[in-house]
C-alpha cells in the first residue's frame, strides 16, 4: 500500500511538472494503434493469447478506462473518442463503427460532418486533421481505424478492410488497426449487446484466439521502429470494465503504464490515446484535446503486473456492484437511528446505547477508506471481505473513541476535562487525517472505495471527490472547533480563531489545488464554512450579507487557483484550468447547465434525501423542543462546549453551499449531516452523564444557543 501511495505521489509530481514539450519524442516517429474493443486483462495469458502475452512482456502495461459519455462504451464511441481527443458519443446508435467507402488507395467515412452537426461530437476528426496539417499521411485497417484517423472531411489516405489486404505497412507514420474479432459476437445488429456477458466462456475463448492471431499478424507486418499502442477501446456488454492498455516503446517494457490525466501510475483514459499518438508521430497536440501522453511508471514483472491489473478491475467491479446497496443500507441505518434515538432520548432511556450507536454510525464513512489499507480485493469473495473490513474498522474506531478519555487521563496522570468532546474529536480527527493523508499520497484510499470513485465508472480518477469533500470539511471544522473550545476556555480566543482559519485553510487549499484535490466546488463551499466557524469562535455574529460575501470569496479564490492551472501547458491542466479555457472561449454554459441538471436530479434521490430529511428533522426537534424531543442533549452539549455550536454551523454551511455548487448535490449535504449530527449528539449525551457538571434542565441551557 505504501509503495502504491509513493508511486501515485510520483505521478502527481510528474503531472505537475511535465509539459508537452518534455513528453514529446525528439524527432517524428512511427506509431501504430491496435484497437481490440472488449479486451480486458482477465483475457490475457500465455496459453490462450500468446501474441498478446508476448507484446505485454515487451510493453508498459496499464488499465484503460474507456468511459466516454454513457454508462458503457460501444466500439463506435471508443474509436470516435480517439478521433476527437475528448469524450465523445454517437448517442443511441451505439454499436459498431460506421462503414466506409473506398476512394482510390484510401477511404472516406460518409457523412462525417453528421457527427458534429447532429450528434455534438464537435471535435471529431482532430487526430487525422493534425496529421494532414503536418503533411503526414494516415493508414487505417478496418472501419474503426478509419473513424479514428479520418480528418474533418472523413478521409484517410490508405485503407484496407483487413490486415491481409494491406501491402505496404511503412508508407504512413500514423497507422491504426481495428481488430474486431472479439467484439463482433457481442453486437446485436447495429447495437452493442445489453447483456452483461453475451458469450459463454468457451465462446469468448474462441473469439480471443482469433483476435490474438490477428494481433500477431499485425505485429509481424509493422516496421521495427514503430511504437505500438494496443488498447481495448470499448466495453463488451452492459457491465463496464477496465480494459487493456499496452505501449511498446523504447524503455517502456517492464513498467506500469500511467498518465498525468488520471494521476495514476497504472491507469490511462481513452483521450490519452490521441495525445500519445500525436506526440509519438511528432505532431502538435490541438488545444481542444483533453488528455496526457502515456508514460512508463514504476517497474513490474509481467506476472505481477497483470495480476495487479486484474485485481484493479475486480475492485472496481465490486465497488460498482455493492455501492448501491451500501448507500441504501446507510440511509436505512441513518433514518432508523434518528427514529430510535428520538424515542429513547425523550424518555431518557438507554442513553449510553444511543451514544455508542452515534459514534459507530459516524465511524462508517472513514472506515470505507481505511479498509483499502487491506488487500480485500484479493479475497475469495471480495464483496464479503470489503463489508467485513468496513465493519471491523468502524467497531475498532468506535472502541478507540469511547476509550479516549480514559487513555488521555492515564497519559496525563490526572482526570481529563475534555470527556465531552474527546470521543467525537477522535472520529473527526481520524476522518480528517485519513483524507488529508490520502490527498498527499495520490488518493489510494478514495480509489475503489464505497464513498470514493472507481476507474470502472470513470467519473473521477484522482483528487477529492464530492462525498470525501463533505466528510473532510465536516471533520476539519468539528475538530478545529473542539480544539478552539479548549483554547477559549484558557483565554486564548485569538489563537483559537487562528487555529480554525489556519487548519481549515490548509485543508481547503489541498482540496482545491490542481493535481492534489482538484475540487472546484469544494473551495466555494469550504471557504464560507471556515469563515463562519472562525467568526463564531471569535464571538461575532453572522449575517446573510457576510455569508454571501464569504461564498463570493470562495468563488474568487477557486477561479484564481483555476487561472493558475490554466497558465500551465494544456496536457498538464486539470479540469479547473480547462474550465477557465471554456470561460475564455465562451463554451462554459453547457458545463454549468449539465452540472446544475445533475445537482437537481439528486434532490429526488431515494438514498440521499432520507438522510437529509431525517437529520434536519432531528436537529430541529432537538434544538427547538429539547425537553420533549431529545432530553436537551444538544443544548447541553453547546453549554459544555460552546465552540461545538460554531463547528456544527460551519459544517452545515459548507454542506448546504456544497450541495448547491456540486453536481453531486444532495450527496454532499447528506454526508456532512451523516458525520456531524451523530458526533454532536454523542457529545450531548456524554454531557448529560452524572458528574459532567452540566445542567439537565432544557430551559437552563437554551440561552447559550440563542445568544
Amino acid at each position: 500500500m505504501v509503495r502504491r501511495a509513493l508511486g501515485a505521489l510520483a505521478v502527481i509530481i510528474l503531472g505537475l511538472l511535465m509539459s508537452p514539450a518534455a513528453a514529446r519524442a525528439d524527432a517524428p516517429g512511427r506509431v501504430a494503434l491496435i484497437g481490440v474493443p472488449g479486451l480486458h486483462w482477465h483475457d490475457v495469458d500465455a496459453a490462450a493469447t500468446p501474441n498478446l502475452w508476448r507484446l505485454a512482456g515487451q510493453s508498459a502495461i496499464g488499465s484503460l478506462s474507456v468511459r466516454t459519455v454513457g454508462r458503457t462504451t460501444c466500439p463506435y464511441d471508443g474509436w470516435l473518442t480517439v478521433s476527437a481527443g475528448v469524450r465523445s458519443s454517437v448517442g443511441s446508435r451505439c454499436g459498431p463503427p460506421p462503414a466506409v467507402e473506398r476512394q482510390g488507395a484510401g477511404a472516406v467515412v460518409p457523412g462525417f460532418d453528421w457527427l458534429w452537426t447532429v450528434r455534438d461530437a464537435t471535435y471529431a476528426g482532430t487526430l487525422g486533421a493534425a496529421a494532414h496539417a503536418a503533411g503526414q499521411c494516415t493508414t487505417a485497417v478496418g472501419a474503426g481505424a478509419a473513424l479514428a484517423l479520418a480528418d474533418r472531411a472523413g478521409r484517410v489516405d490508405r485503407y484496407a478492410a483487413s490486415p491481409g489486404e494491406l501491402a505496404d505497412w511503412s508508407t504512413c507514420p500514423v497507422l491504426a488497426v481495428d481488430v474486431d474479432d472479439l467484439i463482433h459476437p457481442y453486437l446485436d445488429g447495429e447495437l452493442l449487446s445489453q447483456a452483461p456477458d453475451k458469450l459463454s466462456p468457451a465462446q469468448r475463448r474462441a473469439a480471443l484466439g482469433v483476435a490474438d492471431a490477428a494481433v500477431g499478424a499485425v505485429l509481424g507486418h509493422l516496421p521495427p521502429d514503430t511504437q505500438v499502442m494496443l488498447a481495448g477501446l470499448s466495453d463488451h456488454g452492459a457491465d463496464p470494465h477496465l480494459r487493456v492498455a499496452m505501449w511498446r516503446a523504447p524503455g517502456a517494457g517492464g513498467h506500469f503504464l500511467g498518465a498525468a490525466s488520471t494521476h495514476r501510475d497504472d491507469m490511462v483514459i481513452l483521450n490519452d490515446v490521441t495525445v500519445t499518438m500525436l506526440q509519438a508521430a511528432g505532431l502538435p497536440v490541438a488545444a481542444t484535446v483533453i488528455g496526457a501522453p502515456w508514460s512508463a511508471s514504476r517497474p513490474t514483472t509481467l506476472d505481477e503486473g497483470v495480476t495487479a491489473l486484474r485485481h484493479a478491475d475486480i475492485a472496481g467491479q465490486t465497488i460498482r456492484g455493492v455501492g448501491g446497496p451500501f448507500f441504501i443500507g446507510l440511509a436505512v441505518l441513518q433514518v432508523l437511528f434518528y427514529l430510535i434515538a428520538y424515542l429513547l432520548l425523550r424518555r431518557r432511556r438507554a442513553l449510553a446505547g444511543v451514544r455508542v450507536a452515534a459514534l459507530g454510525l459516524a465511524s462508517i464513512p472513514v472506515s470505507t477508506y481505511l479498509v483499502n489499507l487491506t488487500p480485500w480485493d484479493r479475497a475469495a469473495v471480495p464483496g464479503l471481505a470489503l463489508a467485513a473490513g468496513v465493519l471491523v474498522s468502524a467497531v475498532a474506531l468506535t472502541a478507540l473513541a469511547l476509550a479516549a478519555p480514559a487513555l488521555w487521563s492515564r497519559l496525563r496522570g490526572r482526570p481529563t476535562e475534555s470527556g465531552v468532546l474527546l470521543p467525537p474529536s477522535v472520529i473527526a480527527g481520524v476522518t480528517a487525517a485519513a483524507l488529508v493523508g490520502d490527498l498527499l499520497s495520490g488518493t489510494p484510499l478514495q480509489l475503489n472505495s464505497l464513498m470514493g470513485y472507481t476507474g470502472v465508472v470513470g467519473a473521477r480518477y484522482s483528487g477529492l471527490g464530492n462525498i470525501p469533500f463533505a466528510l473532510l470539511a465536516t471533520a476539519v471544522l468539528l475538530l478545529t472547533a473542539a480544539a478552539a473550545d479548549e483554547l477559549v476556555r484558557a483565554g486564548r480566543r485569538r489563537v483559537a480563531v487562528a487555529l480554525v482559519a489556519g487548519l481549515g485553510g490548509f485543508a481547503m487549499l489541498l482540496d482545491g489545488w490542481p493535481g492534489v484535490g482538484s475540487d472546484f466546488g469544494g473551495v466555494i463551499a469550504f471557504v464560507p464554512g471556515i469563515a463562519v466557524t472562525a467568526l463564531l469562535v471569535a464571538g461575532k455574529r453572522v449575517s446573510i450579507v457576510k455569508l454571501a460575501a464569504f461564498c463570493g470569496a470562495g468563488g474568487v479564490l477557486v477561479m484564481a487557483i483555476a487561472y493558475l492551472d490554466y497558465l500551465r501547458p494544456t496536457a498538464s491542466q486539470s479540469h479547473l484550468g480547462r474550465f477557465v479555457g471554456q470561460v475564455v472561449d465562451g463554451t462554459f454554459l453547457p458545463v454549468i447547465l449539465r452540472k446544475l441538471t445533475a445537482m437537481l436530479s439528486t434532490l429526488l434521490s431515494p438514498t440521499l434525501m432520507p438522510i437529509v430529511v431525517a437529520a434536519f428533522a432531528f436537529l430541529i426537534f432537538a434544538l427547538f423542543r429539547p425537553g420533549a424531543a431529545s432530553a436537551g442533549v444538544l443544548p447541553v452539549a453547546f453549554e459544555r462546549a460552546p465552540m461545538l455550536r460554531a463547528g456544527l454551523i460551519g459544517a452545515l454551511v459548507s454542506g448546504v453551499v456544497g450541495m448547491l455548487v456540486n453536481d453531486s448535490g444532495a450527496a454532499v449535504l447528506s454526508m456532512a449531516l451523516a458525520l456531524a449530527v451523530p458526533l454532536v449528539l454523542s457529545a450531548g449525551i456524554r454531557a448529560l452523564a452524572p458528574g459532567s457538571g452540566a445542567s439537565t434542565e432544557p430551559a437552563a441551557v437554551l440561552s447559550p444557543l440563542t445568544t
